[in-house]
């Protein structure tokens, strides 16, 4: 591949693991992270099952000077940058600081820093920030710490827009890069699992209240009764093609098409927008359906929204037209951090020929989607399509396929 925009590090911080491997070890095999709360005690409230990182100590990862200053959202953001720029082979301070930059997404995360400098506020006064001025600092941090920590000083921003905003992150590193910075570390990891962030959540009423973690996230399923709400996701490195390839770079696979829609209001009759924004997505990358060969679903859980989505993946590609998954069921749906997830998962199950699973569930039938369930299904993949919905109408849909697409001609 020597054209377009293309993946070449990641770094996962995910419920089922903490780091690349370790998460897909996991996920391929179906092993879920997803357990009772144990940031704080959940015996209070309605819903208590989380997806929580194990096993990360800010300070095994970062230095000690950060730690004061930022929460374990961004902890854990600084480390996965680290690790996503250490896998594509780059030494920041090797490149011009002008030619890299940072464009990351957030949504649920903020809380635990917020709910800190509430209690400051409380305690001592008026010396500290409110709450709002704190969150509006907030939703910059991760961006601007990564960037400072870095030293990184091209374009930099942060995308809110639910767990849509993940893909649109990577959008706009791509239209970066498209206008000539030559590396863009994106995506996302979000965290909200405190006392604020939980109720700020249970205030969506898509939380599942089950207590059993194998049935609590059932996408699809005729016992869908809401999502499991976690924390993690990941950053990637996002280069112009033919630097990576001046450089010898190691690539996952090109980001290819983008679409990004938003629903018509309630009431108004019209349809929602998410077939929409696949179709805009494989127009961009110039494929067609039967090129896709596997779908990473949204997967809400909520059987309206389960529906919706369905029926725009059908429209697309037919009834059982092509596998779908959502191995999300595995870590909870991480907000912003869930799609920079599902993207890496695809570009790792494009490199490994499987598509994991999604765990628990079982597609009703009227549905009609071929649900990758149980284990990995072997596959040999070329294209894969991405998908996410925001809370409030937001959908977005991003298409990559594999390392070496334009040398074979496409998909055969």
């Amino acid at each position: 591949m020597t054209a377009g925009v293309v993946v070449t590090g990641l770094g996962v911080a995910a419920p089922n693991g903490l780091g690349t491997d370790e998460y897909w070890a996991a996920t391929k095999t179906g092993r879920s992270g997803i357990e009772r709360v144990t940031r704080f005690d959940p015996a209070q409230y309605p819903a208590r099952l989380a997806g929580e990182v194990p096993g990360f100590v800010a300070g095994e990862h970062l230095p000690s000077r950060l730690i004061p200053q930022t929460d374990r959202m961004t902890r854990m953001a600084l480390a996965a940058a680290g690790w996503a720029l250490a896998d594509a082979g780059v030494r920041p301070g090797e490149l011009p600081e002008f030619d890299m930059g940072v464009v990351t997404a957030s949504s649920s995360g903020g809380f635990e820093f917020g709910q800190d400098e509430l209690r400051k506020l409380w305690s001592q006064g008026s010396k500290y920030v409110s709450a709002y001025q704190s969150f509006a600092w907030f939703y910059a941090v991760n961006s601007g710490q990564i960037s400072i920590n870095q030293g990184m000083k091209g374009p930099s921003g942060v995308v809110v827009s639910d767990q849509a905003g993940g893909l649109d992150a990577i959008a706009q590193a791509r239209r970066q890069i498209r206008k000539g910075t030559r590396l863009v570390v994106s995506g996302s990891i979000d965290a909200s699992i405190c006392p604020w962030g939980w109720v700020a959540l249970l205030a969506s009423g898509r939380l599942s209240t089950e207590d059993d973690p194998a049935r609590a996230y059932l996408p699809f399923d005729a016992g869908a009764c809401g999502h499991v709400p976690g924390e993690g996701g990941a950053i990637l490195v996002l280069e112009d093609g033919e630097s990576a390839r001046e450089r010898g770079a190691r690539v996952y696979g090109e980001v290819s098409g983008y679409g990004s829609t938003f629903d018509p209001r309630p009431g108004s009759g019209r349809e929602p927008a998410l077939r929409k924004a696949i179709e805009l997505a494989m127009a961009d990358a110039g494929v067609a359906p039967g090129d896709v060969d596997v779908v990473f679903a949204d997967a809400a859980a909520v059987p309206e929204l389960d529906r919706i989505e369905a029926d725009a993946i059908g429209a697309v590609f037919g009834a059982h037209g092509v596998p779908v998954t959502a191995p999300k069921t595995m870590t909870g749906r991480l907000y912003s951090g869930a799609a920079p997830l599902d993207l890496s998962a695809a570009l790792l199950g494009i490199a490994d020929g499987v598509i994991p699973p999604t765990t628990n569930a079982t597609a009703a039938p009227e549905y009609e989607l071929d649900l990758v369930t149980g284990q990995g299904r072997p596959a040999r993949l070329r294209t894969a399509l991405v998908l996410a919905r925001g809370q409030g109408g937001f959908n977005s849909a991003v298409v990559v396929r594999g390392p070496d697409i334009h040398e074979t001609g496409g998909n055969t």
